[in-house]
């Protein structure tokens, strides 16, 4: 695993660190079906070392499925998920996943990291620096449950930094959020990438998208149909599905 959070905002994005040791993943024939509707159906995905890979697709296309398959926090009925050489649930511990809507503890800001680190039994003394690079520092007293959305959203990822992750899986992280907090959370991101932290964005933000991804995973009725560096995907998808998410058309 890549060196600890030290002393000083500025170590959290100083230089590159080694890819993890969970990488490359390799998807094979995955399926998945929920309350009778199939969600995945044969999905075939491998995903490189490093960089953030952004998932796009239509509306009920199974992406944030995917994830929590990925994750071990769903099981899928058929196919396999190899984390180089490791399952989800052997792997769950090193990966951190932030939700649409973070739930928040109800104590104050210091006081839910706090929790995830003594969870992991590490130090407390990285709290501060988490919370700094962030831009909480100023609230950690201040009752979670007040913060603004965007504000909450940034403490979630304070928290999945916490532990460090090798993976982290983010599930529309910035919906409905303003211009100003979407900036400060890829601004987050990016810095987590630069770290080696492997990154793996489900987002319907098409600027987004084109803002983050150094590859893109097209999905559409629980099948992969596109994968390819986003210099690439962007201009020239090869799907007409693909071609008309991308350019605000309906994929039917």
């Amino acid at each position: 695993m890549r060196e600890a959070i030290i002393h000083g905002a500025d170590a959290l994005t100083e230089g590159a660190i080694p890819a993890s040791t969970l990488l490359p993943l390799r998807v094979r024939s995955l399926s998945l079906t929920l309350g009778g509707r199939q969600v995945l159906n044969g999905l075939d995905m491998d995903l490189g070392l490093t960089g953030c890979t952004v998932i796009l697709g239509p509306n009920g296309a199974g992406k944030s499925q995917l994830l929590k398959v990925l994750h071990g926090l769903l099981q899928a009925g058929s196919g396999t998920v190899d984390w180089n050489g490791q399952t989800p649930a052997q792997v769950t511990a090193r990966q951190a996943l932030v939700f649409q809507k973070p739930v928040l503890l109800r104590r104050s800001v210091a006081a839910n990291v706090d929790f995830v680190l003594r969870s992991r039994g590490l130090p407390r003394t990285r709290r501060d620096d988490l919370l700094e690079h962030v831009g909480l520092a100023h609230k950690a007293r201040q009752p979670a449950r007040l913060l603004s959305g965007g504000e909450a959203q940034r403490l979630a990822l304070a928290r999945a930094l916490a532990i460090d992750p090798d993976v982290l899986f983010l599930d529309e992280p910035t919906a409905s959020l303003d211009p100003a907090s979407v900036n400060r959370i890829e601004d987050i991101i990016r810095k987590a990438t630069l770290r080696g932290t492997r990154v793996i964005l489900v987002t319907h933000d098409i600027g987004q998208a084109r803002r983050m991804a150094d590859d893109v995973v097209f999905i559409h009725g629980g099948r992969v149909l596109e994968h390819a560096p986003a210099t690439r995907f962007f201009p020239r998808p090869e799907t007409l599905a693909a071609r008309a998410h991308v350019t605000g058309g309906l994929v039917l």
